[in-house]
């Protein structure tokens, strides 16, 4: 009976040891994603925030830092890539080595509009990052220096025309957001301003109060104090109706500007082949980081909402859809990027 027992033992043994020498390779990458995902993060870990300080990328960045650095247990260090309306900073996160120690806040400047608008970005969405999470969501905001004569989006139509090719915008960057909605709104108003991009929201914002340029469409935490400081006029938000977050300001809708409806989201990416291990580590802390009452508390204050994801899976199905719609719009509205 022993003998039995010890020739059925022998025979499972070289069975289990055959199956491991079939597995060959996948059997030791998933001893090595599994120790990953057990460990990961052992050590300081870098978001890529691709503008210069001072926008809405930085701000949130900043405002998440303390946050997502407590969910993972490790610092996390902030480190500004400016340049090309974001896709500087989002292509080097696509081709660094895929072990989530270096991940990246984008919004659909570099995700959306710079891929649809010029063909030799460097990269390829779907095929380079992995979709982590949504962060946040928020209107732009419309405003002018004080000392122009407007009030109203259609006061600065009327001036716009008349003074065709006069007024100056401020964006963040040829191909960001707000680049993006200033041309739909050109297209379908038929107005003539000139483009003066800078590296980030911030010194956007910055020209526009120190009258170097006349106006911009900005994200509401790079513009809001500023108006708030009356440094600044607020005339509307770019979404369709007004937003909870800007009351006091009208949609595009009341402003009589028709089949205008844009808002501004960021989230985190992830280089491809990331294990999805690492992944699911990384969207788990940063769901707590924006269930954080400071963090939303921070956002709150100027106008934009903390908005999780459900799954990585839904944050990709929704950068799907809106690069189909962002596409659409920019066909119909004539919109030309120069």
């Amino acid at each position: 009976m022993q003998a039995s027992i010890r020739s059925a033992l022998n025979i499972l043994h070289t069975i289990g040891l055959r199956a491991l020498i079939a597995l060959g390779p996948a059997a030791c990458l998933l001893g090595v994603t599994s120790a990953m995902a057990q460990t990961y993060p052992s050590k300081p870990v870098r978001l890529v925030i691709p503008f210069a300080p001072g926008g809405a990328s930085d701000i949130t960045a900043r405002a998440i830092q303390e946050a997502l650095g407590r969910a993972l247990g490790q610092t996390l260090i902030l480190e500004n890539k400016p340049g090309a309306g974001s896709s500087l900073g989002v292509a080097e996160v696509a081709r660094v080595t895929p072990d989530g120690y270096t991940f990246l806040i984008a919004s659909q400047s570099g995700i959306i509009v710079n891929p649809i608008i010029n063909a030799n970005v460097g990269y390829v969405v779907e095929r380079d990052l992995i979709p982590v999470t949504q962060l946040t969501r928020a209107p732009l905001v419309v405003a002018v220096h004080p000392s122009l004569p407007v009030r109203s989006m259609g006061e600065l139509i009327a001036v716009a025309k008349k003074t065709a090719g006069k007024l100056n915008y401020a964006t963040s960057g040829n191909g960001s957001v707000p680049h993006l909605a200033t041309v739909i709104f050109s297209g379908l108003t038929g107005v003539d301003m000139v483009h003066v991009p800078y590296k980030s929201g911030g010194l956007a914002v910055t020209s526009v109060v120190a009258n170097d340029t006349h106006l911009t469409f900005a994200t509401s935490p790079s513009v809001m104090p500023m108006v708030t400081a009356g440094k600044l006029r607020g005339i509307a938000v770019t979404t369709k109706d007004r937003s909870p977050l800007v009351p006091d300001l009208p949609g595009m809708a009341e402003s009589k500007v028709a089949g205008f409806d844009l808002s501004i989201w960021y989230g985190f990416f992830l280089p491809a082949r990331t294990p999805q291990p690492v992944v699911a580590r990384l969207f788990e802390a940063s769901s707590k980081a924006i269930a954080d009452a400071k963090f939303k508390s921070i956002m709150g204050r100027d106008g934009t909402e903390t908005v999780g994801s459900r799954t990585p899976a839904e944050f990709a199905q929704l950068i799907r859809e809106e690069a189909s719609l962002t596409a659409k719009a920019i066909k119909e509205s004539g919109a030309k990027f120069e």
